[in-house]
């Protein structure tokens, strides 16, 4: 990964009318220290984000990232965000994209512990080569996340849902899938159904239907899922979000992946059996992803 650029934002309410926001901003060397020791996102973890796609210097699904991005930190109890200034840093930061793939995060930390004031930046770095995965696939394996599916709505203090910067438990079920020889992880609930991948939304190819877990059961909304729906909609396809219990994972005609930076990696094996990949419907969703999408 290289480091493209990397701003600091002095966060404003959520309400404030201004339009021109360049005194807000500061451009900083990404490999230079920026925050202070005593911020909560590294004390913690407490905090939120978001991963866009840059394609050509065009930041993907700005309004999306944006809205679930204010989504987490209605979760998390955070300050609002002017989603004009993140939307106005966001354009800052792209021009220093140029071309090919790169991944900007938008991060919004609750700042030093007993100062009521936000830390917020964006980043942006070349992208993963993900060529392999779209192509050839990935192979994954189901653990449990160690809750029931009806958890979320019994215990909203858990914030599932919310895209937060504490993901150690992500990172160690990915760790824990190479252990066992696959790519990625799919989580599952105790009582057997499908919730989402660490960094990855879940979708399944049921004959003529395309179906991913529904988002209640506290599992990330996925914008990459969203917009798939979308563009499988103007095809007159059927869509729909439903609980899906882990059998259909293995039983589904096909099955996908889908992030804002990999975009579409079809599931090549779940526990060890191997699953069919529809080619040419993977190249589809491809191309239609990494084409502009605002």
């Amino acid at each position: 990964m290289a480091w493209r650029s990397a701003l600091l934002i002095d966060p404003v309410a959520s309400d404030d009318p201004r339009e021109d926001f360049a005194e807000t901003f500061r451009f900083f060397d990404p490999d230079e220290p920026a925050l202070r020791v005593g911020d909560l996102s590294a004390q913690r973890g407490d905090g939120i984000f978001e991963s866009l796609g840059v394609i050509d210097g065009h930041p993907q699904e700005v309004g999306p990232h944006l809205e679930r991005l204010a989504h987490s930190a209605g979760l998390c109890d955070l300050p609002a965000p002017h989603l004009g200034q993140w939307r106005s840093a966001i354009a800052r930061v792209a021009a220093h994209a140029g071309a090919g793939e790169n991944v900007m995060k938008l991060l919004l930390s609750r700042g030093v512990e007993g100062q009521p004031i936000p830390t917020a930046w964006i980043t942006l770095a070349s992208a993963p080569d993900n060529t392999r995965s779209r192509r050839d696939g990935v192979d994954v394996v189901t653990l449990d996340r160690g809750h029931a599916l009806d958890v979320p709505a019994r215990a909203p203090w858990l914030q599932l849902g919310a895209k937060t910067l504490s993901y150690a438990v992500n990172m160690a079920a990915i760790r824990e899938a190479h252990r066992r020889g696959a790519d990625d992880a799919v989580f599952v609930s105790s009582d057997g159904f499908v919730l989402e991948a660490p960094t990855a939304t879940v979708l399944l190819r049921l004959g003529d239907r395309f179906v991913t877990p529904e988002p209640s059961a506290g599992i990330l909304h996925g914008t990459t899922q969203i917009s798939v729906f979308s563009y499988l909609g103007r095809r007159g396809v059927e869509t729909a979000y439903e609980t899906v219990p882990t059998a259909t994972l293995v039983d589904a005609d096909a099955a996908w992946l889908l992030s804002s930076v990999r975009l579409a990696a079809p599931i090549a094996a779940v526990d060890g059996v191997a699953k069919a990949i529809d080619r040419a419907l993977t190249d589809e969703l491809n191309a239609y992803l990494l084409s502009p999408r605002d």
